[in-house]
């Protein structure tokens, strides 16, 4: 029987992924926002991250490990997310997948479901 936590519904045993890319165009506010939400991943019980991206990401990273995700990985490109993701999911696990739209991590999603990878 699926386990309910928040608005999410999950099997039970599976893991809550966030693949979050970097939000773009957000000036002085961009470290400390990027920070907050590595935060507001821990607060959320999220048991691993994937970090796309560079400078941001690496500080959406730091700032969930210190609040308290289990896991957390930093790639730099959506192939490799794509690619890293396909080899470590497993049954159950819930994938939330967010970035500016300009990150395209829409082409994350189309990879796992096997749909082409588009574009802008």
């Amino acid at each position: 029987m699926p386990e309910t936590h928040g608005e999410t519904t999950e099997a039970a045993g599976g893991r809550r992924i966030a693949v979050l890319g970097e939000m773009l165009e957000l000036g002085n506010e961009a470290v400390e926002a990027h920070r907050q939400v590595g935060r507001m991943a821990a607060e959320n019980s999220v048991d691993l991250i994937v970090a796309v991206g560079n400078t941001l990401a690496k500080q959406l990273a730091l700032a969930a490990g210190a609040a308290g995700v289990p896991d957390i990985a930093m790639v730099g490109d959506n192939g490799t997310a794509a690619a890293y993701l396909a080899s470590i999911l497993r049954p159950g696990d819930v994938v939330l997948v967010k970035a500016s739209r300009g990150g395209q991590l829409w082409q994350i999603a189309q990879a796992l479901t096997g749909q082409p990878v588009t574009g802008l």
